[in-house]
């Protein structure tokens, strides 16, 4: 799991703050499925409203793409907030786009991935958000089944949990993030969406965010 460049990464968190695409509440955490209280929410899909924020992503996707997966083949999304990402990937490249559900169709078909299955075919996955890896690292397999071969995964952001970065070593797939959660922590407290005493709590939710249960008055 590894940042794309430095710049882009302080550049992308920037934009994500600006238009509250990451939404940082210490005060009042977020509780996550896992019942883990979190001080950030990140929703990407907000980035898609604003048109040169959306190219800028995507342009900075399309570099790590030709970087680090220089053998693909097709794009393929990862559902459901990787699938808009992935099409405009797969389109300002020229190339296939499947797209992986999280659960087989219900009829029909039954199809846990959309679009021209071809065994052997080279694909990058792509996802919006990164956490633990569980459901990311689940559509890798998904696709490996189906007899692709991933070569990685590129992704907006990622909380860069040590959680993550073992799930990915373990599954052996290569991670390209445009930004993460320390890349964001310095653009947070230079724009004043957080101070110092804020900016300590945050850091330590990231050390350990299934013991945290929020900033200490």
């Amino acid at each position: 799991m590894e940042l794309f460049d430095k710049k882009t990464a302080s550049e992308v968190a920037s934009k994500l703050l600006q238009i509250q695409a990451i939404r940082l509440q210490p005060e009042k955490p977020f509780t996550w499925a896992s019942g883990w209280k979190s001080p950030i929410y990140c929703d990407n899909r907000l980035s898609l409203s604003y048109p040169e924020i959306r190219t800028y992503i995507k342009k900075n996707l399309v570099k790590a793409i030709q970087v680090h997966f220089q053998e693909v083949e097709a794009i393929a999304g990862v559902a459901t907030a990787g699938i808009p990402q992935g099409a405009l990937i797969a389109d300002q490249m020229d190339l296939p786009f499947i797209y992986v559900r999280s659960k087989a169709k219900g009829h029909g078909m039954e199809n846990m991935i959309e679009g021209k299955v071809i065994p052997g075919q080279k694909v990058v996955v792509i996802e919006d958000l990164v956490s633990t890896g569980g459901s990311s690292l689940k559509a890798v397999q998904d696709l490996k089944n189906a007899g692709f071969e991933v070569l990685g995964m590129v992704a907006i952001f990622t909380y860069g949990f040590d959680l993550a970065q073992d799930n990915f070593e373990k599954a052996n797939v290569k991670l390209i993030c445009l930004s993460d959660y320390s890349a964001m922590l310095p653009q947070a407290l230079a724009n004043d969406y957080i101070d110092d005493h804020t900016l300590t709590s945050l850091e330590e939710w990231r050390k350990d965010p299934s013991s945290w249960t929020g900033v200490r008055l």
